[in-house]
């Protein structure tokens, strides 16, 4: 998932603009995008929505962003929007692993109500957002809390704005998107980059974008049409990348048969590290419909 469009939960009209988007996954906010007056308008009009034909047969990622566990919304919303043609919950600053572990309970509460997910092939998954330190400092322990995580999302502006962290200063940027790079590694899930608030920076975006995919994070949030397309670029390994690793791949072929642990392609000494590297390279690659 490359590119996740956001799309404000109390915005209807978008909901099928954001559908025939090139965005890879939509995000649907019922947190900070929704009034309190509006919240349980919003979730019934997305329920509804979600369970139409084109959403359901549709090969995008669905995601909603509930409301975080601590407010009177967050059970509300997972009754609600746990249907079928959701993929992802996105929880917002979840407090503890136990926080996560009640998450994925009320999740299950509601499929077994709802009737989804009742052969256990196609859970409902949840991306945790790391937006403030505590999360920050258990990244590895939220990423890890439940097989249900599949990945970490790290929000910047919630991180640093409340303690006075300038959103811009790139040290700090690069501090903390390594920190969640490591973690979701460890755990065996996905990083995502967050959103990027100045929509008129094209070059900014693009910079961070490029970064992110740099260090293996897997995409990034877009909180305008006019985003995914630079992002989608920007996650989108290049034709030499793909061709290389499929050359890494096919000499380790010839290297196990002649049981050759370390190989050079076109002058690059090629060792484990590197092999796994061109594999995984190889399978986004091939997911994204690049090479057969």
């Amino acid at each position: 998932m490359r590119s996740k469009l956001f799309v404000p939960g109390s915005r209807p009209e978008l909901f099928d603009k954001a559908l025939s988007s090139q965005a890879d996954g939509l995000s649907f906010d019922l947190e900070d995008a929704v009034a309190d007056t509006k919240k349980g308008e919003a979730r019934k009009t997305l329920q509804q929505w979600m369970q139409m034909p084109a959403v359901m047969s549709s090969n995008k990622s669905i995601i909603v962003r509930v409301n975080a566990m601590d407010t009177k919304y967050f059970a509300d919303d997972i009754t609600c929007v746990v249907q079928g043609g959701l993929d992802v919950i996105n929880l917002p600053k979840p407090a503890s692993v136990q926080a996560v572990l009640q998450a994925v309970q009320a999740i299950e509460h509601a499929e077994r109500t709802n009737g989804v997910n009742l052969d256990g092939k196609n859970p409902v998954r949840l991306l945790l957002n790391i937006e403030t330190p505590t999360a920050l400092r258990q990244a590895y322990e939220l990423a890890s809390a439940h097989p249900r995580v599949m990945g970490l999302q790290l929000g910047l502006a919630d991180l640093f704005e409340p303690i006075a962290i300038s959103r811009k200063e790139p040290f700090a940027i690069r501090y903390a998107m390594m920190q969640v790079k490591f973690a979701a590694a460890e755990a065996g899930i996905e990083a995502f980059d967050g959103a990027y608030a100045d929509i008129n920076n094209t070059e900014g975006f693009i910079a961070e974008a490029q970064f992110a995919a740099s260090i293996g994070f897997a995409g990034k949030s877009c909180i305008h049409p006019s985003q995914i397309t630079f992002t989608n670029e920007a996650f989108r390994p290049s034709d030499a990348a793909i061709a290389h690793a499929l050359k890494v791949v096919e000499a380790a072929r010839e290297a196990d048969a002649l049981g050759i642990g370390a190989y050079v392609v076109d002058g690059k000494m090629i060792d484990p590290p590197f092999f796994k590297s061109a594999q995984a390279l190889v399978a986004t690659a091939k997911r994204l419909g690049l090479i057969a």
